[in-house]
């Protein structure tokens, strides 16, 4: 009798032990899928590509980095990447929360990293822009049509996954005649629009593709760069740079961010901030279709970027 009541017990108890590991199981898992659910942001990251100084612009956007802070209550940090790709990989990686990209950065984000447009900015009242071919003033190049009927000049540009430094200019030279960039050019990718001027300054370039005007970021430095450097042409209309975040932010602080960088627009303390990192006068929203056009330039050098 006794070895049946202990038999009986010891089933008891370890029924009892089973209920209380499953009952403990199903409170992780509860508890699991609550962090899953909601991800506790204890800081932004904002991630910039120099158009300019990578220096000047982590101390520039300081002022932004404390107003969205402010905006948001939660801190917001700059950090300033070495290139597109940088930015691209590190929201992939849930590193950067928010990344300035510009139309082709944004394009190939979203293929990669799945971020999200948000804003785009305005520039000049206008929501595009344009590339610009400039030359020294003394510069026997005179229309992009002698860029294409000249081989051996130096090109200088930004980075080989600039819109307006060298896709939206490279599609265009293809489409009027050049037939292989690398047999035609000696390319030189110099990292910033800066410093695409400066090669001309310099003697260093014989033409240099960038945003319109960036002949603007070197006018402290050289007053009389307007007479020095001469604008040939330009490209088509280009959809303006993007603010997109990284995909796994929650909707709720995605609409947040939207509406904080929104709040700049009636705030010109800021907008003076941004129109020095970037010469942006405004944002304004954006939707992923706008980029279409970017799209299809992207498509037709894919396979070189790829490699």
């Amino acid at each position: 009798m006794f070895k049946r009541l202990g038999f009986v017990l010891l089933t008891v108890l370890s029924i009892l032990a089973l209920v209380a590991c499953g009952q403990d199981g199903e409170g992780q898992q509860a508890d699991q899928g609550d962090d899953n659910d909601t991800e506790e942001v204890k800081e932004l990251v904002m991630g910039f590509i120099p158009s300019q100084d990578a220096a000047n612009i982590a101390t520039t956007a300081e002022p932004l980095e404390e107003f969205l802070s402010e905006e948001l209550g939660i801190p917001v940090r700059a950090e300033v990447m070495v290139d597109f790709s940088g930015l691209i990989e590190a929201m992939r990686t849930q590193k950067v929360d928010i990344g300035f990209l510009n139309p082709f950065g944004f394009v190939q984000a979203e293929d990669r990293a799945d971020v999200e447009v948000i804003l785009k900015s305005v520039r000049n009242g206008e929501e595009s822009y344009v590339a610009q071919y400039t030359v020294p003033a003394d510069s026997p190049i005179q229309s992009i049509e002698d860029i294409v009927e000249t081989e051996g000049l130096v090109w200088a540009y930004a980075d080989d996954l600039s819109t307006s430094g060298f896709l939206f200019p490279a599609k265009q030279l293809i489409d009027m005649g050049v037939e292989d960039l690398d047999a035609h050019f000696q390319r030189l990718s110099v990292g910033g629009h800066d410093n695409a001027m400066m090669q001309l300054i310099d003697g260093q370039a014989d033409f240099a593709t960038t945003f319109e005007d960036a002949r603007d970021t070197l006018a402290d430095e050289f007053e009389d760069v307007y007479d020095r450097l001469r604008v040939i042409g330009t490209t088509d209309p280009i959809p303006n740079d993007t603010i997109s975040v990284r995909s796994e932010l929650s909707d709720e602080l995605k609409q947040q961010i939207t509406d904080a960088f929104m709040s700049l627009n009636e705030n010109e303390e800021m907008i003076d901030i941004m129109r020095e990192i970037y010469t942006w006068d405004g944002v304004a929203v954006a939707e992923s279709s706008d980029y279409d056009i970017v799209r299809d330039v992207f498509a037709q050098f894919e396979d070189d970027l790829a490699n």
